[in-house]
């Protein structure tokens, strides 16, 4: 676990996209922010729902392959390999 730390600003993600139903988008372009990065689970599922979404509002995305999960290995490796393609995100592992 990582605790926040202070300054943090805490989000409640209702759905899968982080974007949908929070005001991520307002805080990120209050905090000029050009570039995310993803992490976390679901690979195939709320990470990729949620770099489609930061995509589509013109973010950079580096989705370190190192730092999400699926289920399935398979569904990981083709949730990224959409990801770098059609998004253009960066899928270098965070690890050297």
């Amino acid at each position: 676990r990582l605790p926040p730390r202070r300054g943090d600003l805490p989000l409640l993600k209702p759905r899968h996209s982080a974007f949908l139903g929070t005001p991520l988008d307002l805080m990120l372009k209050h905090m000029r922010v050009r570039r995310i990065v993803l992490v976390g689970l679901a690979t195939d599922l709320c990470v990729q729902f949620t770099a489609m979404d930061a995509y589509l509002r013109g973010f950079r995305l580096w989705v370190p392959a190192d730092c999400t999960a699926a289920q399935q290995p398979r569904h990981k490796a083709e949730a990224l390999a959409y990801m770098r393609r059609v998004l253009k995100a960066d899928v270098r592992p965070a690890a050297p």
